[in-house]
């Protein structure tokens, strides 16, 4: 029996691990690029966008680091059937942007149609982790107590969940509608930026980075079902 738990144990904090590291990843990428670009231009300057950084010489950490995002949520073995197609959706629409890159300047009519599916791609993933972060996520077990804690963490998934469906909202506004006068100041690179950060802070809450739940003693608790993706 107490080989079972031992084994549990080290799969929760597996899952766990797991769950932080994307959320790093989410909170770091942008500036990892930005600031890594940088360097090997020598230059201080913003792509148009964080799609754009695949025609830099960071290629390699914005294509590893979506295909290790989506990898994670297409294996991530939900708490129900919702929790495990929407996670797994989002993971097939980020390998999606990893593979099919950005249209880059002055595109060929193939390269034109590969940004059309990177577009759709991108907007279905971060519509998906929209609705993970503000519904999935917040979600409490059955006839489970709702913690301080819990409440703690719902707040951040509600905040991370608006923001990120604020900036698909501002994505076709600041494009479409206000375009040109703002277009200095990189609008699109920043509207992808906070929207992966928020995602990416989402996932550090999720993998209970901080506010655990806590017991009388201090000691924090698992949350039921935490090996099946729990609504924690």
């Amino acid at each position: 029996m107490s080989q079972l738990v031992h084994a549990k144990d080290q799969g929760l904090i597996s899952y766990k691990t797991l769950r932080r590291a994307v959320g790093c990843i989410g909170i770091s990428l942008p500036f990892v690029l930005a600031i890594v670009n940088m360097l090997l231009v020598s230059n201080f300057i913003l792509q148009g966008s964080v799609s754009g950084y695949y025609y830099t010489g960071v290629r390699g950490v914005l294509v590893g680091s979506l295909c290790a995002i989506g990898v994670f949520l297409f294996s991530y073995s939900g708490y129900n059937d919702w929790d495990k197609w929407l996670t797994n959706a989002a993971g097939v629409f980020a390998i999606g942007v990893a593979l099919f890159p950005t249209a880059p300047a002055n595109p060929s009519a193939s390269a034109k149609a590969v940004g059309y599916v990177h577009l759709t791609c991108a907007a279905l993933l971060f519509i998906t982790l929209a609705i993970i972060a503000l519904w999935l996520f917040r979600l409490t077990e059955p006839h489970g107590e709702r913690t301080p804690e819990k409440r703690k963490r719902d707040r951040v998934y509600l905040i991370c969940g608006v923001v990120i469906a604020l900036c698909v909202v501002l994505v076709p506004v600041e494009s479409l509608v206000i375009g040109a006068p703002i277009a200095k100041y990189h609008p699109l690179f920043w509207l992808e930026a906070v929207a992966i950060v928020a995602f990416g802070v989402a996932w550090l809450v999720k993998g209970e980075t901080i506010l655990k739940d806590k017991t009388s003693g201090g000691a924090a608790t698992p949350p039921v079902g935490e090996l099946a993706g729990a609504r924690s």
